[in-house]
């Protein structure tokens, strides 16, 4: 089964201009594709919807990208089950800050793919001799980018902190996403049934923790089953997979709305890569939610870290492209009063700050399904009453000295209902 990807040029900037036409798109994403140099050389040549489809999939590192070499195979499957928790971490650090070594993508921000999207739209709107153009802006109510907050849990002492956890967040006014490992501790059901009921989500992370998830297809789809059976049990959309293990093509066996095992650009992950992508995607069945800020262990225990600078700092990037910021911390960690000092202050600091939309990851996926989807050739009369305040936006290209750049701002329609 080969997954197919969706986010071709005018899917992705949905522009309310019904005369552009296939040929106008391809023109400038053919003028773009320069912001995309330095990448492997597997792209060279593809058409652009390939090549599109090859750098969020990952295909660009290979076809053997999903697959963990035979060293960390056995590090799961023989090492990892005998070592003691004091251990793992510092063994952890060691072996993934090597791989930062080679990596074929920039980190922590990598911006080809972000600006290759923005410069399509640039040369679209020069060959057409436009100052500006209207298109359904990327979120609701004309915020400037999304915050998203998640959370995997990865054992009973991770889970024993979810309260103090969100009784924090609460206090600065954010909700979050709590994935459980349904077969690794026992889950409290309690705690899940209060978690739903204060306004947080829950989703799956996995089966048993184990590393062993994409040992095999068979494998795979053995667990996928009862995985699907956990989502059902829980009334969960969201999954993702333990220490980010991935294959796009398998996973869609999995019975949900969104994933979150993907990441804009990360060298520290058992499978370093990355999608490039700073904006929610279409990954065959369902919606790709990618990390876009690095996870608290690479900030805090591999980098040694004391302050949340890094996150601000590529808050600043996605705010500037109009992209979501989406963190992924543990509770297992967060445990430490330094590392929760640390989280603590990014909420402290983001809770200053305006012009975002704060919402829960099915809340997310489900407004970019529906940017995505929505038919507006056919309704382009009606969009103002099928679309949230603020959905309707305008691209406007201004000089500056000799440097063009794209200005994106969010005009009101008199929608009142999502």
């Amino acid at each position: 089964m080969t997954v197919r990807y969706y986010t071709s040029p005018w899917s992705f900037w949905r522009l309310l201009d019904a005369s552009l036409t296939i040929e106008d798109w391809l023109y400038a994403a053919n003028d773009a594709m320069e912001c995309l140099a330095g990448l492997p050389s597997i792209l060279e040549g593809l058409p652009l919807l390939e090549t599109i489809s090859a750098i969020q999939s990952e295909r660009q590192f290979g076809p053997d990208h999903w697959r963990l070499s035979r060293f960390k195979q056995l590090y799961y499957q023989l090492v990892r089950p005998l070592l003691p928790g004091f251990l793992r971490t510092p063994l952890r650090t060691l072996l993934l800050s090597r791989q930062r070594n080679g990596f074929a993508l920039n980190w922590p921000t990598e911006d080809r793919y972000v600006r290759f999207q923005f410069d399509v739209v640039r040369h679209l709107l020069e060959k057409k001799q436009l100052d500006s153009i209207p298109f359904i802006h990327f979120w609701p109510g004309g915020k400037r980018f999304a915050f998203v907050l998640t959370h995997d849990i990865e054992g009973p002492l991770g889970q024993n902190f979810v309260r103090e956890l969100i009784n924090m967040e609460e206090r600065y006014g954010f909700r979050s996403s709590f994935n459980f490992v349904p077969e690794k501790y026992r889950v409290d059901p309690d705690l899940i049934s209060e978690l739903k009921e204060r306004g947080f989500e829950v989703g799956v992370h996995g089966l048993k923790h184990d590393g062993r998830l994409f040992s095999s297809k068979a494998v795979f789809d053995a667990r996928a089953k009862l995985i699907n059976c956990y989502l059902k049990q829980w009334d969960a959309v969201g999954f993702r997979s333990p220490m980010t293990h991935r294959n796009p093509e398998w996973m869609q066996a999995l019975d949900i709305e969104y994933d979150l095992s993907f990441f804009d650009t990360d060298p520290f992950e058992p499978m370093p890569g990355g999608t490039m992508s700073i904006w929610p995607f279409q990954m065959g069945r369902f919606i790709e939610l990618p990390y876009t800020l690095m996870q608290d262990h690479t900030l805090m225990v591999t980098l040694g870290e004391t302050t949340p600078r890094l996150w601000l700092e590529k808050v600043d990037f996605i705010e500037k492209y109009c992209g979501m910021a989406l963190v992924n911390t543990h509770p297992d960690y967060l445990k430490n009063p330094k590392h929760f000092a640390i989280y603590e202050a990014f909420l402290q600091q983001m809770r200053e700050r305006d012009g975002y939309w704060h919402a829960l990851p099915r809340e997310v996926a489900r407004w970019w399904k529906k940017r995505t989807e929505l038919d507006f050739d056919a309704v382009n009369d009606n969009l103002k009453t099928i679309l949230p305040e603020g959905a309707i936006g305008t691209i406007r290209l201004c000089k500056n000295g000799k440097r063009l750049e794209i200005i994106v701002k969010a005009l009101p329609n008199h929608a009142n209902t999502a």
